[in-house]
């Protein structure tokens, strides 16, 4: 992760919301932010030239030109994500211990990720998910596994439940299915993916509650979120945090599995009484 993001994550809290729009803009359009003024990334966001500035000093730089420096050879340096996993784990060598200290790794990053959750949000996640008429899930390239697994598994033991598929989807159909008890359910990581962001917004309009699983508070899918799940982690690569966003959803799908016991048991004795000899080998 660039420096630069580094530091408007953790000041992220601080800022004033006129600051937080320059800083969405920043991390959404880094391309942007490298070739433009002060005074057009201002009209573009809304703000004065000044607060564009200010937001700088925040960051603790000397001025707009250090940010923008700084944001300039971020891109022209830029690894990918692959680069950094691989790089990452070269850290840890070839020793006889690889495997287990990777999954030690692991387990850290879904320690720092339970120290950043609150219990309140987490439950007010769960009642949602169990009111909700219908729940539509929606990721796309890193994230479309954990939307996917998560998709499948809700609809497994509640139902109603749909993954937004890009290619053979039709949106029109989509918005029309949600309303006001709809939630629609995002996974948005670095470098987030426009198409969910756009759904996102297209669902709110429509009335319907926006849940979003998220790398930082200032991603730009939790300007249209009603409630956002962080998974802010120091990781430079997105699929390193794949283990801590499949131990939240299993603690999500958990709680809807106790809270809304009657219904799953319904579901499961439905799903039992199936018998599919022929699809599957006997254990």
């Amino acid at each position: 992760m660039s420096n630069y993001m580094q530091k408007v994550k953790e000041q992220m809290s601080t800022l004033s919301t006129s600051m937080k729009k320059v800083a969405g803009y920043l991390l959404e359009h880094p391309q942007l932010f490298a070739m433009q003024s002060a005074t057009e990334i201002g009209k573009e966001v809304g703000v004065s030239e000044t607060t564009v500035i200010r937001f700088c000093y925040s960051l603790n730089y000397s001025g707009f030109s250090e940010l923008q420096k700084e944001v300039r050879e971020s891109l022209i340096f830029a690894k990918s994500s692959l680069h950094t996993f691989q790089a990452d784990k070269k850290e840890i060598g070839s020793g006889p211990r690889f495997y287990i200290e990777t999954m030690q790794r692991d387990q850290r990053k879904i320690q720092k990720m339970m120290e950043q959750l609150n219990e309140r949000d987490l439950h007010h996640t769960v009642n949602r998910l169990i009111e909700s008429n219908h729940i539509l899930v929606a990721g796309i390239r890193t994230s479309f596994a954990a939307a996917h697994w998560f998709s499948f598994t809700l609809n497994l033991i509640r139902g109603n439940t749909h993954l937004f598929q890009p290619g053979t989807d039709d949106m029109i159909h989509l918005l029309s299915k949600m309303n006001k008890q709809s939630t629609f359910v995002a996974f948005s990581f670095h470098r987030y993916a426009k198409e969910t962001i756009k759904l996102a917004e297209a669902v709110k309009k429509q009335g319907a509650f926006v849940i979003a699983i998220s790398d930082s508070a200032s991603s730009p899918i939790t300007e249209h979120a009603d409630l956002h799940l962080p998974v802010q982690l120091s990781v430079k690569s997105t699929l390193d945090a794949a283990p801590a966003v499949f131990s939240l959803m299993n603690a999500l799908i958990a709680g809807v599995s106790i809270h809304d016991s009657e219904r799953f048991d319904q579901y499961r004795e439905r799903y039992e009484s199936l018998q599919l000899d022929d699809f599957f080998y006997k254990s």
